[in-house]
């Protein structure tokens, strides 16, 4: 395993454990008040934190499993973060305008 893959593995790692502490925080405010703006901004959160997990994690599988078409199994991994911090995004800034 290269010092690459190591530096990869472990901001994978920790954006995972503030994402996760993020989302569990505006979830117990949300469970709190009931406010639905703190409901999407949660969903928000574990969304973009998903998204990171399974984008590096996409690229480590896909190492080990042979994926159809010639592109490199770096761009699936990427396209899986990217879409589902979009959607996250989405969450989070609808929130932002919630009343």
């Amino acid at each position: 395993m290269s010092h690459l893959t190591i530096a990869i593995a472990a901001a994978k790692t920790l954006t995972f454990v503030f994402g996760a502490t993020i989302t569990y925080l505006s979830w117990t405010a949300y469970r709190r008040t009931r406010a639905a703006a703190l409901r999407s901004l949660a969903v928000g959160f574990a969304i973009v934190t998903a998204g990171s997990v399974l984008g590096g994690g996409v690229d480590l599988i896909g190492d080990l499993l042979p994926i159809a078409g010639s592109e490199p199994v770096i761009l699936y991994g990427v396209l899986v973060q990217s879409v589902l911090t979009m959607i996250g995004f989405g969450f989070i800034t609808y929130s932002l305008y919630r009343e």
